[in-house]
């Protein structure tokens, strides 16, 4: 049987890089003999994570041959699996889109994966990973891609237009999701820090089956049982926010009212795709700082890993966070599993939204790849609301890959986030000129 090889592009991404490589390796037992290859065009992150991967190899009696590579394109021939998780200098170009959209108006909560900061961000980033896809296309054509980059749906939507690959989006925001529903049915305290660890997350999924669909960071709860008895929680759960501290959660919960679903994802995500998100939003936007630290942080203990055996056993020990390891050892070994979202082409799994539309539904992970769920149609306001989204993606898409002013200005037009038509071309083409060293498709001088 030939090796899986593995490719991990933006592997010395600290969080990304390292929660990635420590989950192939809770995975070894069915993923023995794999060769992962790490690529980073960051020499000093790619050593770093490169060392991190062979001492857990080293500790674990070499259950993968490990190698490091700058440029990706030398370890795609072969390759069966490329996981992709990269940007462009993330965290100064999310401040500009943060903060150049509120000169215009706009009170967006986020700036990441919808609105104006969305579609900024989008045009970067497809540019950026279509470019990957391609040398896919010509290196490695039949390997699986896995992209976490964001914004999300566009980003695939862009790859399933666009490329002829097998693409498989995964995100792990539906984790807050179970934070969320435990705290208010009292399984769990409410955390300082609104994202739940791994190990709190796995414990309540053993708890609670929720079932979730939409679009990537607007997914609503279809439904939420208690796993030993099958017992319907949506009753206790609405019984229980009429008393609820009103300062958890309060737009998931104004969304719960009138559109009679609770939100998968937490107010920060949804709030991007709603005008009045601003009401029961501080807009202080992403914690940068704490961004950055807790990645100083990770650095230093992978930096003590490397030359501490007991140190070493933090991640030798990790609990999985994320999906791309468990996915592609039941694609390798033909599991039948059930995955709790995957985002792909439609197809028909989310009635009344485009076949073409890249959903988040629950799929079945097999030798033939991931194949979606039909899931039950959602209520119309919120099938009209992910259409809308749906068109968004579509014209950002089209603006990405051809560098179309007319197109992006569409996309932020059709926004409800924007209110102005002067306001939207004045904003685009700010946007357009501060990030042009990474929009070489608009051609701006």
């Amino acid at each position: 049987m030939t090796p899986t090889k593995i490719v991990l592009i933006g592997a010395g991404s600290t969080i990304f890089g390292i929660s990635t490589l420590a989950d192939l390796f809770a995975q070894r037992a069915h993923l023995r003999g794999s060769h992962i290859v790490l690529c980073d065009i960051d020499g000093v992150k790619l050593a770093r994570v490169t060392r991190l991967a062979e001492r857990m190899n080293d500790a674990m009696q070499h259950p993968f041959t490990i190698t490091g590579a700058r440029d990706y394109r030398d370890a795609l021939p072969g390759a069966d699996f490329v996981i992709v998780s990269v940007e462009m200098d993330r965290i100064e170009c999310w401040k500009r889109d943060w903060q150049i959209p509120f000169k215009y108006g706009i009170r967006h909560v986020l700036g990441e994966n919808g609105g104006p900061g969305g579609l900024s961000h989008a045009l970067r980033t497809i540019d950026l990973v279509l470019g990957i896809a391609r040398e896919m296309e010509r290196r490695a054509p039949n390997a699986y891609l896995l992209n976490f980059t964001n914004p999300m749906s566009r980003v695939c939507l862009a790859l399933t237009r666009y490329t002829r690959l097998k693409v498989i989006g995964l995100c792990h925001q539906v984790n807050a999701g179970y934070y969320i529903v435990a705290h208010i049915l009292g399984m769990t305290p409410r955390l300082a820090a609104h994202f739940p660890p791994p190990a709190l997350v796995n414990a309540l999924k053993e708890k609670i089956d929720l079932q979730t669909a939409g679009l990537n960071h607007v997914t609503w709860i279809q439904a939420m049982t208690a796993r030993a008895t099958g017992r319907d929680l949506y009753p206790e759960l609405r019984a229980r926010l009429r008393d609820f501290d009103p300062t958890f959660e309060p737009l998931s919960r104004r969304l719960n009212d009138v559109f009679g679903l609770f939100p998968a994802t937490g107010d920060g995500h949804v709030g991007e795709y709603f005008a009045f998100a601003h009401e029961t939003s501080d807009l202080n936007g992403y914690d940068f700082d704490a961004y950055a630290a807790r990645g100083a942080a990770l650095d230093a203990r992978v930096d003590r890993a490397v030359k501490d055996a007991n140190a070493l056993q933090e991640f030798v020990n990790w609990e999985v966070s994320e999906r791309a390891a468990s996915i592609i050892a039941g694609i390798v070994n033909d599991w039948r599993s059930y995955e709790l979202t995957v985002n792909v082409v439609n197809h028909g799994a989310l009635p009344g939204l485009p076949d073409w539309a890249i959903v988040e539904v629950p799929g079945i992970v097999s030798a033939t790849g991931v194949t979606p769920l039909r899931v039950p149609p959602l209520p119309s306001a919120i099938t009209a609301l992910l259409n809308q989204q749906a068109a968004i993606h579509d014209r950002t898409v089209e603006a990405a890959v051809h560098g179309d002013r007319t197109a992006a200005l569409q996309a932020l037009l059709l926004d409800p986030l924007m209110t102005s038509y002067g306001d939207a071309e004045k904003m685009l083409e700010e946007l357009l000129r501060v990030h042009a060293e990474y929009l070489p498709q608009f051609g701006i001088k």
